[in-house]
């Protein structure tokens, strides 16, 4: 896939984009990388004034127990602890498999990946990341497994499915624990089923950020009958009963509010998904010419969590982000830095793949509302940024914004 020329604003004589100036009322309001959907304010206040009558506010409540239910049929999957948010339900996923000694990681991922790991006492070695999907390699994977190694944890970056054939090929030789980091997979399917599925565990955020939220929560999905219970009461201190505990525990329950906020979003999701996906292929009709994009897992359909683009380097990421600045639009660098520079989980050795790429990764705002002129302003500005050239040019041309 061809990268973007040498950055410049030079306008380009001749050249519609050239001669067309991008303008932006600077009164108008931030375009940022994202815009936490909110549903019907109606319909969350009659969820509001059910918990007022019934006086019930957390602990179980009944619409964490229908969202939990409506989550179980909608994803397809058998078990699913819902937690106050998604750090936590990785920290549980951890003590309910009894993790210790430590775990293979991607250094390509948000820092709560490993900083939960070296929270509960387990460490994480880093293994580097395949260069067309952006998720944690299988190669590597072998390479990065130690005599105290008891697990792989891996992130479907950006909502991309891992290899999970090869991981769990990988698990079985050595006899490890996988945990899923799907933050960014909800609703995600693989091989005609839900991402979620693989591994011994996977867990969700479902911080206000996410396309499917509740305001802060998260969960832990697992199809084996044992785990979950550990799961489900580690979630409330290990309290089995009236009088009874059972084990040790910590408080990762999802108030009511939470799961409130979660059933009217989970009522509007068809429309959010199909939002994003309009979007998104908006922008890869425009971009995937002279941008290098984040390659789909084989036989996977993904959610349109996050629009990656990867520039051609860290300057020319740097000036793009600062011309779409000066527009008012807030893209995000995500993942940067690459978590296996972090001074307190060295020593590491260096990741190479994942070090550049987190240098180079620019996330594009995506959001149901994001209006057509918004998206072309995002298009356009990071075509002129970057310097289109006659061979460029017909992609965008195409795409009706330039």
């Amino acid at each position: 896939m061809k990268q973007c020329s040498a950055c410049t604003q030079k306008k380009m004589s001749g050249h519609p984009l050239g001669n067309t100036p991008i303008q932006r009322n600077m009164e108008a309001s931030m375009i940022n990388v994202t815009k936490t959907y909110l549903g019907d304010i109606d319909q969350f206040k009659r969820y509001v004034e059910g918990i007022y009558a019934r006086g019930w506010l957390t602990n179980h409540g009944p619409l964490a127990r229908e969202l939990t239910d409506r989550l179980k049929d909608y994803l397809g999957v058998k078990h699913i602890i819902l937690t106050n948010n998604g750090t936590l339900a990785l920290q549980v996923a951890y003590r309910a498999l009894g993790l210790s000694g430590s775990a293979v990681t991607t250094p390509f991922s948000f820092v709560a990946t490993s900083s939960s790991l070296q929270w509960e006492g387990i460490r994480p070695v880093f293994a580097d990341i395949d260069p067309d999907t952006w998720n944690i390699s299988p190669q590597h994977i072998k390479r990065s497994i130690a005599e105290d190694t008891t697990a792989i944890v891996g992130t479907h970056v950006f909502g991309n499915p891992c290899d999970v054939e090869a991981i769990q090929q990988i698990a079985r030789e050595h006899k490890l624990k996988v945990i899923y980091d799907g933050a960014h997979a909800f609703a995600v399917r693989h091989a005609g089923q839900s991402v979620l599925n693989h591994g011994d565990i996977s867990t969700l955020s479902f911080h206000a950020t996410k396309l499917f939220h509740t305001i802060e929560g998260g969960a832990i999905i697992t199809n084996d009958d044992e785990l979950a219970r550990s799961a489900h009461l580690m979630c409330n201190f290990g309290i089995s009963g009236v009088d009874r505990i059972d084990g040790i525990g910590i408080n990762a329950k999802l108030n009511e509010f939470s799961a409130a906020m979660g059933l009217c979003i989970l009522d509007n999701i068809g429309n959010i998904l199909e939002e994003r996906a309009q979007i998104a292929h908006r922008y890869t009709s425009a971009l995937e010419s002279y941008l290098d994009l984040q390659q789909p897992q084989a036989d996977s359909e993904l959610n349109n969590s996050y629009y990656p683009v990867a520039l051609h380097n860290e300057q020319q990421l740097l000036t793009v982000r600062t011309a779409l600045n000066l527009r008012k639009i807030n893209p995000r660098r995500y993942f940067y830095p690459s978590l296996d520079t972090l001074e307190y989980l060295q020593p590491q050795p260096g990741q190479p793949v994942s070090r550049a790429l987190s240098e180079r990764v620019l996330c594009l705002p995506i959001y149901p509302g994001l209006l057509r002129s918004e998206q072309d302003l995002v298009i356009r500005t990071l075509i002129e940024t970057c310097g289109v050239t006659d061979t460029d040019y017909p992609a965008c041309s195409a795409a009706g914004v330039c």
